[in-house]
């Protein structure tokens, strides 16, 4: 009993598949964020890594951190992509349906950073609705974020639409 750590408290809930289960109260209209998941590239370290905090903006990159409107103010900030990848089901297995990608600087010494709220909600929403945006990376974080899909499940990624392939191709 002495050992035993409390159960860490969720900010948010998370509705499961259908939100009213056929009632017309609460939760109509909520969306399902089961099988979103947000992956954040390190840009420079050419790392990525799937980064669940990040569903609500609290990461450990984003802690302590006081995003600002404009990229000036954290011009010599270190640049990060965060990605919303989306899992769908086709009926020979899941596949990566929605993919977009959202900019993000930080810049750790003056505990200051960019990133665009409105554009990363709504990629948010576009990866869910099955769309494939990652024309605005860079060619080395494409490829970064491409084997880091195919190492994590590579039948996932050859079942993944040839849009999300001929758009991380480099």
């Amino acid at each position: 009993m002495g050992n035993e750590k409390p159960k860490p408290k969720m900010g948010f809930t998370i509705i499961k598949d259908d939100p009213t289960d056929g009632h017309k109260g609460f939760g109509i209209g909520s969306l399902s964020l089961e099988n979103v998941s947000p992956v954040i590239i390190d840009v420079e370290e050419e790392i990525a890594t799937i980064e669940i905090g990040a569903m609500h903006a609290r990461s450990p990159l984003e802690r302590g951190i006081r995003f600002l409107p404009t990229r000036e103010e954290s011009a010599n900030g270190k640049p990060y992509w965060l990605i919303w990848v989306t899992i769908d089901y086709k009926e020979d297995g899941p596949y990566y349906s929605g993919v977009t990608a959202c900019e993000m600087v930080i810049d750790r010494s003056i505990r200051r950073g960019y990133k665009n709220f409105v554009d990363h909600m709504n990629r948010m929403d576009r990866s869910m609705k099955g769309k494939i945006m990652v024309d605005n990376m860079d060619d080395t974080s494409k490829r970064v974020l491409a084997d880091f899909l195919k190492e994590h499940n590579e039948e996932m990624w050859n079942r993944s639409n040839p849009e999300l392939h001929d758009g991380l191709r480099v």
